[in-house]
């Protein structure tokens, strides 16, 4: 338990340090980091990086993590978090989720969105490759793994539509894992609930490079566990990512009670909430 109270202390001291520094410093034009939310008010997507910057920094240093995990988990979040980044600054928002990309796909068209797809896709892989899947382990171990950190990536991206609201569900889905004392699910534990306050005050928003690099990080702590709970986990996220396409999960929550009052738990009184555009 002390190595995942040591990783979660360095996850949020990393991430309040890099945040304070971005947000003083802004890479490029400080413009380019804006975004409207869902009130019609500008926020800053500088968040992300600083995530980014202090999980995997927790994680590269945090004690009682192996040598092989602790390379996967680095370059799981910072590519994650760099192609998410990426979409965060380059893309359009013409289309979205899977088949609005493999839509554009078809037309020719290569959005940055499709790019991050496949390349935390391929990320997955490599970084399950880079941690390794046990003695006994299988190609099938390999392809599990991978996906958890690319479906994991995907989906907590697809909770980034309200306020705290992405990092409540990574808070809720990464607490099992660092009460068992897992130092790799501690450091964006810890990386996330550091900037919740920024989240749920409206300055600051997760993003792309936030959401993808917590979804991944989530995904890879995984690795370790019994292969039926990691095919149970990955029912789940592959279940939830198809969901996406053909339900609101914002209109499931306003919906059901108890998920309302916990996403809306430490916001801004809301006054009328409007469709869910991509942005918080």
């Amino acid at each position: 338990m002390r190595k995942a109270v040591a990783g979660t202390v360095l996850g949020a001291a990393a991430a309040r340090v890099a945040y304070t520094l971005l947000t003083r410093r802004p890479p490029r034009e400080e413009k380019l980091w804006l975004r409207t939310n869902h009130r019609g008010e500008s926020v800053t997507l500088l968040e992300g990086p600083a995530f980014v910057a202090g999980a995997v920094t927790a994680v590269a240093v945090a004690p009682g993590v192996p040598a092989r995990m602790r390379v996967a988990a680095v370059f799981a979040g910072t590519t994650a978090g760099a192609l998410g980044a990426y979409d965060d600054l380059a893309g359009s928002g013409d289309s979205r989720g899977f088949k609005g990309h493999l839509t554009a796909l078809a037309r020719g068209e290569v959005t940055t969105g499709a790019v991050k797809i496949l390349g935390i896709g391929v990320a997955g892989l490599a970084a399950a490759a880079l941690a390794g899947t046990g003695r006994r382990s299988t190609p099938a171990d390999l392809l599990i793994n991978g996906a958890l950190v690319a479906g994991g990536a995907n989906l907590l991206n697809l909770f980034d539509l309200r306020p705290g609201r992405a990092i409540k569900v990574g808070a809720l889905a990464a607490l099992p894992g660092t009460l068992s004392g897992s130092a790799v699910t501690a450091a964006p534990f810890g990386a996330a609930l550091a900037l919740l306050p920024e989240d749920l005050g409206e300055r600051a928003m997760l993003g792309d490079a936030g959401a993808n690099a917590l979804g991944a990080l989530l995904g890879l702590s995984a690795a370790h566990l019994p292969r039926p709970v990691r095919l149970g986990i990955l029912t789940g996220v592959v279940a939830l990512n198809a969901a996406s396409e053909f339900v609101s999960f914002t209109k499931v929550i306003q919906a059901t009670p108890a998920l309302r009052r916990l996403d809306q738990l430490g916001r801004r009184p809301v006054v009328a909430e409007a469709r869910p555009t991509g942005t918080e």
